[in-house]
């Protein structure tokens, strides 16, 4: 005996002798129990399946990918992003109750940095006031575990350093009479590393654009702000953050640390050159 036409429906796609009543949850095909795959809702037919594996992300999601090469954080725990904080209110103590003299050997001064040979990266660490330190390491505090985690203790404390050098290396090329500290250079580097690190593995970077692009604006319209530190410490991260996501192989390891390096010398060969070019 062969199928009433009218009861087509009621047989499966593609076992057409097989009697069923499961409808496929996403084509609504008819679909008996050999074809079907149990869904959250339902089933679907080996075609949909298919289809959705095809459609589905086919690289983990950034912390994934490279705390899989990460060898120094397997607490999990943000040790350096705390340790970071901890010296800067420290060194905060420090200005306070040194006064003057203290910010003036640990600020960055282009036009004498050869007498302060340590300034760019001490002045990351120094601030101008309570507010300036608290929004920094609240800053920091957000956005540094997620990069600590994914990156590793090590890289991540490179990238933060080489993007304060950044910063202190444009504040010599575009405010060489200018004085400047604060970590925001080093935040601003964080913050442009994890666009390049998000985007170069398909992630969605819109929101951190307009936080990093907002911020940014904010930074040419307030007389305090050394706008040219946080444009430095964008270069030097998105540096970095590229360097970070095309050696992620163990065996680039060598060179991963050789550019690196070499970052770090060009930014201090500006810091300390400039003020002889001028």
């Amino acid at each position: 005996m062969t199928a009433d036409p009218s009861d087509r429906d009621n047989f499966c796609y593609r076992h057409p002798d097989r009697q069923s009543f499961i409808l496929c949850q996403r084509c609504g095909r008819t679909i008996c129990p050999s074809c079907q795959t149990q869904a959250s809702v339902g089933v679907h037919c080996p075609e949909c399946v298919k289809e959705a594996r095809a459609n589905a992300p086919k690289r983990p999601p950034l912390t994934t990918r490279f705390a899989r090469a990460a060898r120094g954080s397997r607490s999990g725990r943000p040790v350096v992003t705390y340790t970071l904080i901890a010296i800067s209110v420290l060194v905060f103590v420090a200005q306070t109750f040194g006064g003057d003299l203290v910010t003036f050997w640990l600020r960055m001064d282009p036009s004498i940095v050869d007498s302060k040979p340590l300034s760019p990266l001490t002045s990351i660490f120094a601030h101008g006031g309570i507010l300036h330190l608290g929004l920094n390491m609240l800053s920091l505090f957000f956005i540094g575990p997620i990069l600590e985690n994914a990156l590793g203790r090590w890289r991540y404390l490179a990238l933060y350093l080489i993007a304060g050098l950044g910063g202190s290396a444009a504040v010599s090329l575009l405010g060489y009479e200018t004085a400047a500290v604060g970590a925001s250079g080093s935040i601003f580097g964080l913050l442009a590393a994890l666009v390049v690190l998000q985007r170069g593995i398909g992630g969605d970077v819109r929101q951190l654009l307009v936080i990093l692009g907002l911020n940014l604006v904010i930074g040419f319209f307030a007389a305090s702000i050394s706008w040219q530190a946080h444009v430095g410490g964008i270069a030097a991260g998105a540096a970095v953050g590229l360097v970070l996501l095309r050696t992620r192989n163990v065996r680039q390891r060598g060179m991963q640390i050789g550019l690196l390096l070499g970052i770090a010398a060009i930014l201090l060969a500006v810091i300390f050159v400039s003020p002889f070019v001028r």
